[in-house]
């Protein structure tokens, strides 16, 4: 399962959202500037993240987008379940229904979770304990880890690019 190039986009551009003024914004034009993206394909990830409450859609000439929350509460997870919405990477299909010795009974569908398939469970097993990594891991964590490893003049051109552009 491979999630689409929106999510890491959606990341990317709520790490700009991060440490504005509490009563500015930043427009989705600027946003889709910097990151060299059409402001349509954009807009579509920024309003799956706003109907999500991850973001707070402001209105007008000078509206534009801010965090709704602070990036403590905000989770890789929360980000990839606005974006990608809720679909499970594993869908077991009750293939073992179509084998000869239970081809002819009655048994109904896979229901989640099986105890009497093995795979599914490992399966559903497996994306959980990815769900819970992904909800540890913060818009605060990563604003932290690219103070880290970006140099300061990256960082404070970044910050300059969407001062200078609000």
């Amino acid at each position: 399962m491979a999630y689409s190039i929106g999510v890491e986009y959606g990341l990317h551009c709520l790490v700009y959202l991060i440490g504005i003024p509490s009563d500015s914004t930043i427009g989705i034009k600027e946003l889709a500037e910097f990151q060299g993206i059409s402001e349509t394909y954009l807009s579509k990830i920024f309003g799956k993240l706003s109907k999500s409450g991850i973001i707070h859609s402001v209105p007008g000439v000078k509206g534009g987008y801010r965090l709704a929350k602070s990036p403590k509460d905000i989770s890789f997870w929360d980000v990839i379940e606005a974006v990608e919405e809720n679909k499970p990477v594993f869908q077991c299909k009750n293939i073992v229904s179509k084998g000869y010795l239970d081809r002819d009974s009655e048994k109904s569908e896979c229901q989640s979770p099986n105890p009497h398939c093995i795979i599914n469970l490992a399966m559903l097993d497996a994306e959980e304990k990815m769900r819970n990594e992904l909800r540890a891991k913060t818009l605060d964590w990563l604003d932290k880890e690219l103070d880290k490893t970006l140099s300061p003049k990256r960082r404070e051109d970044t910050r300059a690019f969407f001062e200078k552009h609000s």
